[in-house]
């Protein structure tokens, strides 16, 4: 039998993209992922489609496993041969009790690597505009674990000789003892002005960060109600933070966002939102599948006299009329001698990638803006196909009649409603969003009707629609919703810079 191996994988504080490279290597390999309490669900993203997945997280007075009944899965499931990634936040190796775990393999016999993660001892001051050294300030740093009580006399936390010792003091999970940390460290001679930070939730979007002094620090975070998870940081390398402070300057910070966008688009925007502070919630709102095989298609193609104009309404649908093409024996070679219209810059772009010229792109990236583009002369008397979803308006059809233009309109592909916004869009309602990002028309309808459906409905009113363009947001009016942002250009990009000027 093929013997397994255990991965324990640092998970990072927080932030996916923290997570190291090795480790997204692995948890893409992994037949099991045991993963803890303060992993994002972001990570697991990572996994392969068939890896199970085991949470064992452990928050105060409430363990899903105990240690020991993790180290006998790890155990276990190496022993039959499969891959194994233990997913611990942070370092494993740093207050992770990874160092215990790895002595139990050994005295198993199991073979297994350690994968180190970012630490929250130096990521999260650093994301707090807190540098743990500097040359002017600081030339040593202590890290130490708060979790235990420093007033037991049994405490194996040498607090007497931590005081004074080291410039910077980084206390993770301490926060239920920070006041008589604060006190002990007085007693032993620190400062009571010395500056200190306690970070909460630190390198996430909701990251929250309270300063004071070794003498109000304990009341300050008290008065701000912070909770765990949060890192104490004390010296004067704190006094850094008020020029230093960028993560919370980023423009979206601290705004939670909804994306509804099609799951194979929605990563790479959710990205962008994040890279400016957003946290993002995605719930996927459309699904593109093929079209029922009819007659149309194949009328088309099969024609001897080709379309003068061809026209793209989506960046997705050169893709879907390569894939139709196929069983014909045919590819985009097809369009050669057709000139080639696309509804925006995305569309447009799709299309160069597949190897073809286009020949006109709107100023206003819409239906109407084709009609509004191209003169009565160059669509007179031609012959136009329309390639787009099935779901699509007719404006465009109808107003290339209007024009004297013989138009054909085929659907390559349609929109349908995603089994997971079914399953997962009563749990959404019932969270704070401050802004619901919407791109299509179709996306603003199925994601009303799923929650009309789940008894919802009445969430519509508090919800905040950032609309990518004046269609989508007259879809959203239609259904009683409330537009709050909308794009200037309808893009992405225009989507994402009218969210960072209504902050």
């Amino acid at each position: 039998m093929k013997k397994g191996t255990v991965y324990l994988v640092g998970a990072g504080p927080g932030d996916p993209g923290l997570l190291t490279v090795r480790g997204a290597a692995l948890l893409r390999q992994a037949d099991l992922v045991v993963y803890d309490h303060l992993v994002s669900p972001r990570i697991l993203d990572h996994c392969a489609p068939g890896a199970k997945r085991v949470y064992v997280g452990k928050e105060a007075d409430r363990h899903q496993m105990s240690q020991q009944a993790i180290n006998r899965s790890l155990i276990r499931a190496a022993r039959a041969g499969q891959t194994v990634v233990r997913l611990k936040g942070g370092d494993p190796f740093l207050f992770g009790r990874g160092g215990e775990e790895a002595l139990d393999l050994v005295r198993a016999k199991v073979a297994y690597e350690v994968v180190p993660g970012v630490t929250s001892a130096t990521a999260v001051p650093a994301y707090a505009g807190i540098p743990v050294t500097h040359r002017a300030l600081a030339s040593s740093v202590a890290v130490v674990t708060g979790h235990e009580d420093p007033a037991k006399p049994s405490s194996a936390v040498r607090w007497d000789r931590l005081a004074t010792a080291c410039d910077t003091l980084v206390c993770l999970m301490g926060v239920s003892t920070l006041a008589s940390i604060a006190a002990r460290l007085i007693r032993h001679g620190r400062p009571t002005v010395t500056p200190c930070a306690v970070i909460e939730w630190g390198t996430y979007p909701r990251q929250r960060t309270v300063t004071g002094t070794l003498r109000t620090i304990a009341r300050r975070a008290r008065t701000a109600r912070v909770r765990p998870p949060a890192v104490l940081v004390i010296g004067d390398v704190v006094s850094l933070r008020e020029r230093l402070a960028w993560f919370e300057a980023r423009p979206l910070f601290g705004k939670r966002i909804l994306v509804t966008r099609a799951s194979d688009r929605a990563a790479s925007f959710a990205e962008r939102l994040e890279a400016l502070g957003a946290e993002v919630v995605q719930l996927p709102a459309i699904e593109l599948v093929p079209v029922k095989q009819n007659g149309l298609f194949r009328g088309v193609i099969k024609e001897i006299r080709k379309p003068d104009w061809v026209f793209f309404t989506s960046p997705e649908g050169i893709g879907w009329f390569a894939r139709m093409l196929r069983p014909h024996r045919k590819d985009v070679r097809w369009l050669s001698g057709c000139r080639i219209g696309a509804i925006g810059p995305k569309t447009a772009l799709a299309i160069e990638e597949a190897g073809l010229h286009v020949d006109f792109v709107p100023r206003r990236f819409s239906q109407e803006g084709i009609l509004e583009g191209l003169p009565r002369r160059l669509l007179t008397g031609k012959r136009a196909l329309i390639l787009s979803a099935a779901e699509s308006r007719d404006v465009l059809e109808a107003g290339l009649r209007a024009r004297g233009a013989h138009v054909r309109k085929v659907p390559i592909y349609r929109t349908v409603i995603p089994a997971a916004l079914r399953e997962g869009v009563a749990a959404v309602a019932r969270q704070r969003f401050d802004l619901v990002a919407v791109t299509s028309a179709s996306c603003v309808e199925h994601l009303i009707h799923a929650l009309r459906a789940a008894g919802q409905g009445r969430q519509l009113r508090r919800l905040r629609f950032a609309s990518i363009g004046p269609v989508t947001s007259q879809a959203v009016r239609a259904r009683g919703g409330r537009v709050a942002v909308e794009a200037k250009t309808s893009t992405i990009e225009g989507l994402i810079d009218a969210m960072v000027r209504a902050r």
